[in-house]
């Protein structure tokens, strides 16, 4: 399979450029250890094998969790920072609250 080149960062209001930069580069990270996981699969020979495949799972899903940590905060930080009025800045965050009702 041959390498996707990079993408582009598009400016605008939800993150700033470095947090994208960033969550990218942890999804990248991510990316890497599950096609790791998916090796260690096709490799699998014994039931042993499967334990250091769960923790390998394991630690993906905790590295994906921290993301989307990580996508919040940095969407609260950006929002409060543009934000001109004190009501465009409660908005912002009951929207974020929503999404972690909805997500976490």
């Amino acid at each position: 399979m041959a390498d996707t080149p990079p993408l582009k960062i598009v400016p605008g209001n939800a993150l700033s450029d470095a947090q994208k930069k960033d969550l990218m580069h942890r999804l990248a990270r991510i990316e890497g250890q599950l096609r790791g996981v998916q090796k260690l699969i096709a490799k699998a020979d014994t039931a042993d094998d499967c334990e250091g495949i769960a923790q390998q799972m394991s630690a993906a899903r905790k590295a994906l969790d921290r993301s989307f940590v990580t996508l919040l905060t940095d969407s609260v930080v950006t929002q409060a920072e543009k934000a001109k009025t004190t009501a465009e800045a409660i908005e912002g965050s009951k929207r974020l609250a929503a999404l972690l009702e909805k997500f976490a």
